[in-house]
């Protein structure tokens, strides 16, 4: 199957930035959309942003103007560059990815998820 690992939380000010990482490995035949979610404590899981193959994105509109997703095909990356932090966007964040992994001669969907990197935003 396909495997994601996020990097790049921490403790940061209001006001401050930081810039959240995520890699997928696996036998990837295909790779659709590439995204990230949040979930606060106490709150259901939320997405923040999605970027498809074709360039389109999807915000949050809570992150709107402050967030910007960004992908790096060939590695399989994508990147969630997030400045003007508020205290509210504390949250744990979470990698996800839909596209197709090889199984024999046909490729399977997969919908993938990382095990997701807090973020606090504290002053």
């Amino acid at each position: 199957q396909v495997h994601l690992v996020e990097s790049g939380g921490g403790l940061v000010q209001p006001g401050g930035s930081l810039t959240l990482s995520c890699v997928a490995s696996g036998s990837i035949f295909s790779m659709n959309g590439m995204g990230w979610y949040r979930q606060a404590p106490g709150k259901q899981r939320e997405l923040v942003a999605m970027r498809n193959n074709g360039g389109g994105t999807n915000y949050a509109d809570s992150v709107k103007g402050r967030f910007t997703i960004s992908r790096y095909d060939a590695k399989n990356m994508v990147y969630l560059q997030m400045n003007s932090l508020k205290i509210e966007d504390t949250a744990v964040y979470y990698c996800n990815a839909l596209g197709y992994y090889n199984d024999g001669d046909i490729p399977k969907m997969f919908d993938s998820w990382g095990q997701g990197t807090q973020v606090t935003v504290s002053s």
